[in-house]
């Protein structure tokens, strides 16, 4: 009873194949997958310890209800009744806004996204927080501006660029690109090709590469804005390029003029003749950037990218073979939000924009809970993700969700949010479940991979898409379906299904907004997995643009066309190019009005032209008590959020300290080993002190995703216990690579 199946990673976005040996119904063991296209047989240790995530203790496996603060089992009949029944009673009291989804955030699977949204918007409101908005906002924000849509996020031609910049990225610990330690190195080791990275500590990456601009924490926006001004002192600016291709130039230019560039470089902590040497490099060579946390949770962050678009811009390395272009996707991460159309909803409270390509920041939930508003937050519905283990401000949160009126959580262990929850309904895994992920990570051609159960689940597990689907049937949001639906999904022939199906919505005025939960429970209740269903339902349903990338890859663009994606897909469960985009007019992915980078926005003028070397000096002065800079969330090849609770898959690692600076440790009389505190506006951990060159002078770094219980002991430190919600981007990024601190040891 041994076998060996392909699947992928579920545990960050590069889902990597995998082959899964599963030995009398229990996964045993993992190798890379030698067959995927995308990944080549690379994975790294977390993938190859993703048994750890799949066998965890605390599995939920029934309903949960909390009475009297502990939790009694239920029925699942009897969960959904009550759930519909309160969220019914809480909406139809307070209206649409006091009700929000938190979900869509997982790595490993976004089938239930569809699901949450289509609950969510059956009940009027448009309230979705995920992990985008956590890290995403400010960047995405400028992404819909300059390239016209949120989602149309550009990523570097890393295979075709001569010049790769890794801007507050550390590819070969975080990855965030496929194969990227792999790629890095080749990158490292071409002598006809440059590895740049811009980083205050000598990361991984930084190490391998051929130039290091280690800045001053911080001083990411002044940077950019010197290097622009000396391109443009120069007359090194892609004139060409932004003549056809750019749209604003004019408006932006004069930011730039009688830049005191020196000054700015030395705020930065860096050599004039160094940047200098970069930016000569960025205007002769065919270059591309990745950007990452370092610039998206930094200060200034939304200011950052905005000035990365224009430092692309001026280059021309936007939508050019080589540089930064707009991948295909399957399906887009999100949709597009503009806050100046009237029917885009803001917080009650905090008045933030969805501007994560449709979700809205989690660093603001909390206070939009708190408010003595009359339509704050009084019901969330988590899915799938652990906010208080990836959002900032734990304690907040903790407050936040114990004023509310109703807390229900999709989950598969008892994680610290299932603990706060009113009702916890147990989900299958990844690995017991149909589903895929969007992840728009390669040029040109688009990968899929459709990955199916591997093991049973326990107990009584259900999909998320299924458990949305109950909730939906209970809140009254699907139209009866007709018995000849139900006949047509037992058939088990799609394309005569596909047509009694769209003879009947197009009767049915409300089919099509609830089309998930039908498939569902029609093509799904035969397949068991909801997700399987819908997926289906969006290859035959999928826009004129994928059907154009999937014609070029060779599936004939006839009315049948998704059902044969969806067939290959079954036919090669490691996986498959299913897309490519035109890469003859790569100019069209940008959706702008003009149809060139629109890269003015009024909104941020005044804070870029009032960006000044001396106001920088005197705002990056810390205060007496906290005279560190603490970098909260390190990724490291020991963290995956909470995703794998259990210490030992990191047995003999040190994969929870506080790394310093060995000068700082010196002056602060810290030994490598020994306990410390550390202690921020939030509040105070205390850990294991970590000595590190590799660590810049003045900074702290703590990683992410500790604090967990297991086995009744927590280990690590929860570093979102020494972050604030209310620190953070005014377009909602809270900013965790810049929160002030000290460190004192114990020892």
């Amino acid at each position: 009873m041994t076998t060996w199946k392909q699947t992928g990673c579920v545990l960050c976005a590069q889902n990597c194949g995998l082959k899964v040996q599963v030995e009398n119904g229990r996964m045993v063991k993992v190798l890379p997958d030698r067959e995927n296209p995308r990944s080549q047989g690379y994975a790294c240790r977390k993938g190859l310890n993703v048994l750890y995530h799949q066998y965890q203790e605390d599995r939920i496996s029934q309903p949960l209800k909390k009475v009297n603060g502990r939790f009694e089992p239920l029925s699942w009949d009897q969960a959904m009744d009550e759930i519909a029944e309160k969220m019914k009673a809480i909406v139809g009291q307070h209206g649409p806004r006091s009700l929000a989804y938190m979900g869509g955030s997982s790595q490993g699977g976004h089938m239930e996204t569809g699901f949450g949204l289509s609950l969510l918007r059956g009940m009027g409101s448009k309230y979705y927080y995920s992990s985008s908005g956590q890290e995403f906002s400010g960047h995405w924000w400028v992404t819909g501006r300059v390239m016209g849509k949120q989602y149309n996020i550009s990523g570097p031609d890393e295979h075709n660029t001569q010049m790769l910049v890794a801007w507050g990225w550390n590819g070969m610990e975080s990855h965030q690109m496929p194969r990227a330690p792999l790629v890095l190195k080749q990158i490292s080791k071409d002598p006809n090709r440059t590895l740049v990275a811009i980083d205050p500590r000598t990361s991984e990456t930084a190490q391998i590469a051929d130039i290091h601009l280690a800045l001053r924490p911080g001083t990411d926006a002044l940077l950019i804005k010197a290097m622009v001004a000396i391109i443009i002192d120069n007359g090194w600016e892609n004139s060409a390029y932004l003549k056809d291709h750019v749209d604003g130039w004019d408006q932006v230019l004069p930011w730039f003029k009688g830049v005191d560039v020196h000054k700015a470089i030395q705020v930065c902590g860096l050599e004039y003749d160094a940047v200098l040497e970069l930016c000569h490099l960025m205007t002769t060579r065919r270059w591309s950037f990745h950007q990452d946390l370092g610039i998206y949770m930094g200060r200034h962050s939304t200011l950052n990218s905005y000035f990365l678009h224009i430092l692309g811009a001026v280059c021309g390395v936007f939508q050019t073979p080589g540089g930064n272009l707009i991948p295909g996707m399957v399906m887009p991460m999100g949709f597009h939000a503009d806050e100046r159309n009237p029917k885009v909803w803001k917080t009650m409270t905090t008045h933030m924009p969805p501007a994560a390509a449709g979700a809205f920041p989690p660093a603001v939930m909390p206070e939009e809970i708190l408010s003595d508003h009359p339509q704050r937050l009084r019901a969330v519905y988590v899915s799938a993700c652990n906010p208080l283990r990836a959002y900032p401000d734990t304690k907040a949160y903790e407050k936040a969700f114990n004023h509310l009126d109703l807390l229900v959580v999709n989950d598969i262990v008892m994680t610290e949010t299932a603990y706060l929850a009113d009702y916890i309904l147990p989900c299958r895994s990844f690995y017991e479940s149909w589903d895929t992920t969007f992840f728009p990570m390669t040029y040109p051609k688009i990968f899929c991979q459709l990955r199916r159960p591997l093991v049973s689940p326990p107990g009584q597990c259900l999909e998320a898409s299924q458990i949305h689907t109950l909730l939906a049937d209970r809140l009254g949001l699907i139209p009866e379906i007709p018995e000849s639906l139900f006949k047509a999904a037992a058939k088990g022939d799609r394309m005569a299904y596909g047509g009694e199906l769209m003879t009947w919505a197009t009767q049915e005025p409300r089919a099509f907004k609830a089309m998930p939960f039908v498939l569902a429970k029609t093509l799904g209740k035969e397949w068991d997995s909801a997700a399987k269903a819908a997926f289906w339902g969006m290859l035959m349903t999928a826009p004129q643009p994928f059907r154009e990338h999937a014609a070029r890859a060779g599936f004939e663009p006839d009315f049948a066309q998704g059902d044969k994606i969806f067939q290959a897909l079954l036919d090669k469960p490691q996986g498959l190019w299913v897309g490519k985009v035109n890469t003859d007019n790569p100019m069209a992915c940008v959706k702008t009005a003009s149809g060139k980078l629109e890269i003015y926005i009024p909104e941020l003028a005044d804070q870029a032209m009032a960006l000044t070397p001396d106001d920088e000096a005197e705002d990056l002065r810390l205060p007496d008590e906290f005279p560190l800079v603490l970098n909260a969330g390190r990724h490291t090849r020991y963290t995956i959020n909470s995703l794998m609770r259990n210490p030992e898959w990191n047995q003999g690692k040190r994969d929870c300290t506080i790394a310093v600076n060995h000068k700082d440790a010196e002056k602060l009389n810290l030994r490598d080993g020994a306990m410390a505190k550390i202690t921020t506006a939030a509040g105070s951990e205390i850990g294991e002190i970590e000595i590190s060159e590799a660590v810049a002078k003045g900074m702290v770094l703590i990683p992410h995703g500790f604090g967990f219980t297991h086995k009744g002991k927590i280990h690590g430190m929860n570093v979102n216990r020494l972050t604030q919600n209310t620190h953070r981007d005014p377009i909602g990024t809270p900013l965790h690579r810049y929160v002030p601190c000290r460190v004192e040891g114990l020892e």
